[in-house]
């Protein structure tokens, strides 16, 4: 007998079971049963040979049809077409005729390959096949079909369909009784079939009622485990001390406040409540503050990070690339003034100190930061995965801010956190506005704050689509636009997807991991075609500056200038001397130049709609209007097309959210991106889950609320310890 845990070796033998576990990632029983069928097909009913792709691969039911033995190049070629009844396609073999005699015309069978096409037609070279018998024969390998419904799987350690169905059968033939994880109040409360059941209805049903209840018991484990690993941090992180920071009534924050120009918006004024109410209890804060591009967050987290000064401790803001860092430094002295030159000549007296900390920062000039925040001078400490090496020791850190925060890691964030005396409070934010399902399943354990409403003066920015194949004149205007608006005194971005014409995307730097957290936020877009060119900095700028933009200051920005090239080019640009800047998505969050007005997207279907979003927010920023053109050279009729079009339909970014969850496929969103590993989320769907989700958040939180360390619960602990073991939770821990 065997059970979940029992390795397949023990099971199916020696080498299928190490086919098997090369293929799932894992050699057990519940390794092999939790590799779902991904559809059901009854006997008699047949594929859709039409919806069939080049390329894919595939396990179609069908009919014998006719079947033609030919010669060519001295090889005898046997063709078989079957058919579904409304399309067809063909099964080849090389010098296999005596298939012919059992392939019969009028047979049914499955028949598993790679989808190829040659005269125009979909071929399968060599198939795997098993013809399907009426009679129920025991000693037929056909009765392995002789079920109403025959589960369809997708394709392992090369195993076709029927082989891997086999394996499964043998291992629930041998499997015991299922012990369940899954509390039973929560089974009853949520009408859930047991998990033995599910797992049996799943691989063996007898009607498609079993297989919904079974997946539908399944998906809730999925969401029910996330969401209790994620109420037992949270629960966790509640235990942890923490300095309470309460708000001075004379200090720094109070002198900032009183300096500024303009009066906080409705929302600004409610999170700034959340946020001082967080910080005046003896746990860590752990909030997510997510806000429309140029809601005003930076002031936000600067004047949490200045209750924080105020009570004697320090504040660091992690941001993921050096020009953001050196912008965050620029806007926040900027606001502060004589209040960032804390021992100076300048200082009024009351202050702190502001420094920059990055890989480009001189030895000299590093050496003096440090012992700065060394000594607890330095008050305020702004840089990239620099702050987080061991030589940055801090006197009392009382709070880390991340932005962007969805381009660390785990253990980058942690690592920060650790230099304090206590556990810091910690203010996470994004400029990408999260659909509620995402915000449940992927931060659950955070609160959040969300600011809707752009500051006073603000406009929305017009955002234009310029067809190239239909429009190639638009791509000319788009040029006289950038010269009209730089003859009025303002500036403009050109953003093109590469850097250069051999490199293979703008993203192409960052490492896998990141990849998948950039398509988790919709920064990433698969090219839809590798033979299509795209724009580059490299080749476009100076097409530009000696051609339709001749006479303009043009500059480049792109990932792999030297540090202090990109620093010297942005504060330039920021300075009005550089008229036009040519950049990769380098400039997405944070660069903030009020006198930039427009922007041109080259090849803009390249891109994501969330990203789009956030580019575009890079101009009108000063109060003047914001124009944004998005040039593609996609069909009308594509999908590509459709996500611009939506792009320029509305500035509303939370709905723009939603429609770029819409787009992207399930694994972009709940993806792996452990090293690789396989993410354990199989069903879970955050758009047609919603309510689910929310309903396992409910259980989960209720149960640890009653019992924290799950200790009368031991069945559920030791399935949240064996997703932990996996490590698939590390990227759900968002807090």
């Amino acid at each position: 007998m065997a059970t979940l845990q029992t390795p397949l070796v023990k099971v199916l033998g020696d080498k299928t079971a190490k086919a098997l576990a090369a293929g799932l990632g894992e050699g057990t029983v519940e390794a092999l049963l939790r590799h779902y069928p991904r559809r059901y097909v009854e006997r008699g009913q047949l594929s859709d040979i039409s919806a069939l792709n080049e390329g894919d691969e595939t396990t179609v039911m069908a009919e014998i049809a006719s079947t033609k033995i030919r010669r060519a190049q001295g090889k005898v070629i046997l063709e078989v077409q079957i058919t579904d009844g409304r399309a067809s396609m063909v099964l080849t073999f090389f010098n296999q005729a005596w298939r012919e005699k059992e392939l019969a015309v009028g047979r049914s069978g499955l028949f598993a390959g790679k989808v190829s096409v040659f005269n125009g037609k979909r071929q399968l070279s060599h198939p795997d096949y098993e013809l399907l018998s009426d009679e129920v024969d025991p000693d037929s390998a056909a009765t392995d079909f002789a079920g109403k419904l025959i589960p369809i799987y997708p394709s392992i350690a090369k195993l076709p369909t029927w082989k891997f169905a086999k394996c499964v059968e043998i291992v629930l033939d041998a499997l015991e009784s299922v012990e369940d994880f899954l509390p039973e109040e929560i089974c009853a409360h949520q009408k859930l079939v047991s998990l033995e059941t599910a797992m049996r209805s799943l691989h063996a049903p007898k009607t498609m009622d079993e297989v919904r209840a079974a997946k539908h018991r399944l998906t809730f484990d999925e969401a029910f485990i996330l969401q209790t690993l994620l109420a037992k941090r949270r629960a966790e992180s509640e235990r942890d001390p923490a300095t309470a920071r309460i708000v001075k009534a004379d200090g720094l924050m109070s002198a900032f406040e009183a300096r500024l120009p303009w009066s906080y918006t409705e929302g600004q004024v409610e999170v700034n409540k959340e946020i001082e109410k967080d910080l005046a209890k003896a746990h860590p804060m752990h909030r997510l503050l997510q806000g429309e591009v140029g809601s005003g967050k930076t002031v936000i987290a600067l004047r949490s990070a200045l209750i924080v000064v105020d009570s004697g401790g320090q504040a660091a803001l992690l941001a993921p690339t050096e020009v953001l860092a050196s912008q965050h430094y620029s806007t926040i002295k900027k606001m502060l003034g004589e209040l960032s030159e804390a021992g100076t000549l300048t200082s009024g007296g009351m202050g702190t100190h502001v420094d920059l900390l990055t890989s480009s920062t001189p030895p000299a000039l590093r050496k003096q930061i440090l012992a700065r925040i060394a000594s607890g001078e330095a008050g305020i400490v702004i840089g990239t995965h620099s702050l987080i090496q061991e030589s940055v020791e801090f006197h009392d850190l009382g709070i880390v801010i991340i932005d962007e925060q969805h381009r660390f890691g785990v253990e980058q964030r942690d690592a920060l956190r650790a230099k304090g005396r206590t556990t810091p409070h910690m203010l996470v934010m994004t400029a990408t506005p999260i659909p509620r399902t995402v915000a449940m399943t992927v931060f659950g354990d955070l609160d959040v704050s969300t600011l809707r409403t752009l500051p006073h003066g603000r406009q929305p920015i017009i955002t234009h689509v310029i067809p190239v194949r239909e429009k190639p004149l638009f791509v000319e205007r788009a040029w006289e636009r950038i010269k009209e608006e730089v003859a009025k005194g303002h500036q403009a971005y050109v953003v093109t997807p590469r850097i250069s014409e051999g490199a293979t995307g703008a993203l192409s730097e960052l490492t896998d991991e990141e990849r998948e957290i950039a398509k988790l936020m919709g920064d990433l877009v698969e090219e839809e075609s590798s033979k299509t060119p795209m724009c580059s900095v490299e080749a476009l700028a100076p097409e530009l500056a000696t051609g339709p933009l001749k006479g303009l200051k043009v500059a480049i920005l792109h990932g792999r200038l030297p540090a202090i090239e990109k620093e010297e080019t942005m504060l330039a640009f920021g300075r009005g001397e550089i008229d036009v800047l040519v950049s990769t998505t380098v400039i997405e969050v944070g660069v903030d130049v009020p006198n930039a007005t427009m922007m041109v997207i080259m090849d803009a279907d390249r891109f994501g709609v969330s990203q789009l979003h956030q580019l575009r927010g890079r101009v009108g920023r000063g109060g003047a209007q914001g124009l944004c053109l998005l040039i593609s050279s996609s069909l009308s009729d594509s999908p590509a097309m459709e996500r611009l079009n939506a792009v320029a339909s509305t500035t509303d970014g939370f709905a723009l959210a939603q429609i770029d969850l819409e787009h992207r496929s399930e694994g972009d969103v709940l993806g792996s991106v452990q090293s690789g590993k396989k993410s354990h989320l199989k069903l879970l769907r955050v758009l047609e889950h919603e309510n689910l989700i929310a309903d396992a958040r409910s259980e989960a939180m209720e149960i640890i609320q009653r019992d924290a360390e799950l200790l009368k619960f031991p069945l559920l602990a030791r399935e949240i310890e064996i997703v932990m073991a996996r490590e698939e939770s590390e990227f759900m821990e968002k807090g």
